[in-house]
């Protein structure tokens, strides 16, 4: 996974980025809020984000609100950096669309068990965007059944789209995932059978 690291802070920024290689991230480097914005914009941005609160250009919450209003990156999580620890700047940090909330100096321990959790939020988020594909793919394969379907008023067959006749269980193979045995009814075992017990 691709996180984005954005400090002023050469020395911070270094460290940061010896230790999420260590943990098996990919790391994009960004010196302030102007730089960072930018390689949001980039077509595959990274689904995790440590930005600093106080740094040139955009700030941290500014930046937060900034990328949560634009839907392409309304899903990456971003822990905000701070060295404020009030009450205050903690729900203004949050508020602004940070997912979470780190106030230097912070153990590196606690930053990985945090990075940990947004990890799996943005997998989770990853499997809930697959399945919820595969229902639309489903939805939209059901309702080529929908609507009016010529049928043989004599042998039951359905015209499809190129006028071709087909039996009613290969057009519906076609159209879905139906699966078809064949077997008679009691009506017409009478009628066509009637010597059969």
């Amino acid at each position: 996974m691709r996180v984005l690291i954005a400090d002023d802070d050469a020395v911070l920024r270094f460290a940061l980025r010896e230790h999420f290689e260590r943990w098996s991230f990919e790391v994009m480097e960004c010196v302030d809020g102007n730089a960072a914005w930018q390689a949001m914009q980039e077509s595959t941005p990274p689904l995790l984000a440590i930005i600093d609160w106080s740094m040139p250009g955009i700030d941290g919450p500014t930046l937060c609100r900034d990328l949560r209003e634009i839907p392409a990156l309304a899903g990456m999580y971003v822990i905000l950096l701070t060295a404020n620890t009030s009450k205050e700047d903690v729900i203004a940090g949050l508020e602004s669309g940070a997912d979470d909330y780190i106030t230097k100096p912070f153990d590196w321990d606690e930053l990985r068990a945090r990075v940990r959790i947004g990890s799996r939020i943005v997998g989770l988020q990853q499997a809930l965007g697959v399945r919820v594909n595969e229902l639309q793919k489903a939805l939209a394969s059901v309702r080529t059944l929908s609507g009016l379907l010529p049928i043989c008023a004599y042998c039951k067959r359905i015209r499809d789209d190129r006028d071709y006749w087909k039996q009613i269980e290969h057009y519906l193979s076609e159209h879905s995932n139906a699966r078809f045995s064949h077997g008679i009814c009691p009506d017409c075992m009478k009628q066509h059978l009637p010597d059969k017990p």
